[in-house]
């Protein structure tokens, strides 16, 4: 009898050392204290039982899961990556484009990707809309004239008030600026308004981002420098455009978009010295290329 206890004294003391040793090997490892505490718990109460489960399940793991991934041809850098958002193949497989809707008089396919645009964002599809204008069906082109003159006057609205926060001075200034540019670049450069509204519209994003640039220039990311450059080129101000394609490669000499501007205001003004040693100073740079300028480079090479 007193052997038998002895026994399992003797076990259960073993199982303690064993439980202890396994605390401190986690504990020198650093790892998830939570969890290696919770098997050692269980390994304690559950003497022999305990510790053989936890055992048989890391030579279960370790059997069955350790054939190593081949990731010679994966390739992280973020800088190749494009990510597409996967498309509503059952809805865009039976529409067709407003154009094409608009030039064979499809009025039922036009009024179906009307209501298919009205129901997404709107702001992003008011060139789509604008086309809708032009259609011989007269519920589509007044529903269209009724949501973009709906849209644009919100547009305006909102232009008019966080302008008005821009000249004032005061903390959230610069970042009231910031709201704005990203507010109205995207509805700008779908050339929705008339030329003259269009001018003035990016006379105001050029004066905001000028406000940005005299008083927190770091503020001003190669984004906004590219939207004020092909802005100002759409509207012909190509001096104004020049002014910041200089400003944008001087603060983001190694950013693809810093030549492209530059490379779309030459080839726009017919300079052709300037455009060929912008292109081959690019060439000669580590720049990561898109597919598109790629193919420009290719074109003028």
């Amino acid at each position: 009898m007193m052997g038998e206890v002895g026994d399992f004294v003797l076990l259960l003391l073993l199982n303690a050392l064993i439980v202890w040793i396994y605390v401190i090997w986690n504990g020198v490892k650093k790892r998830d204290k939570r969890s290696y505490v919770i098997k050692a718990t269980v390994m304690f109460i559950c003497p022999v039982i305990g510790p053989a489960f936890f055992l048989l399940s890391q030579l279960f793991l370790s059997v069955l899961f350790s054939q190593q991934v081949d990731l010679e041809d994966v390739i992280f850098s973020k800088e190749r990556v494009k990510t597409y958002q996967r498309a509503d193949e059952e809805r865009e497989s039976n529409m067709v484009s407003i154009k094409e809707a608009i030039a064979v008089s499809d009025k039922e396919s036009l009024r179906s990707l009307m209501l298919n645009v009205v129901k997404g964002d709107i702001q992003k599809s008011l060139g789509a809309i604008s086309e809708a204008l032009n259609s011989e069906d007269t519920e589509t082109a007044h529903y269209a004239a009724s949501v973009l003159q709906e849209q644009l006057n919100d547009f305006r609205m909102r232009v008019h008030k966080l302008y008005h926060e821009v000249q004032k001075t005061g903390r959230s200034q610069m970042g009231k600026a910031e709201e704005l540019l990203d507010y109205m670049n995207p509805i700008l450069e779908q050339k929705v308004f008339s030329d003259t509204e269009q001018k003035s519209m990016v006379e105001i994003m050029d004066e905001v981002c000028e406000t940005v640039y005299e008083q927190e220039k770091g503020r001003l990311t190669a984004a906004y420098y590219e939207m004020i450059c092909m802005r100002l080129l759409e509207i012909g101000n190509f001096e104004r455009c020049n002014l910041w394609c200089d400003r944008g490669m001087e603060y983001y000499p190694y950013e693809l978009s810093s030549y492209t501007c530059m490379l779309k205001l030459y080839f726009t003004c017919n300079d052709g010295e300037k455009f060929f040693a912008t292109l081959d100073r690019l060439k000669k740079s580590e720049i990561i290329i898109d597919s598109e300028t790629l193919e420009l480079i290719r074109t003028f090479s």
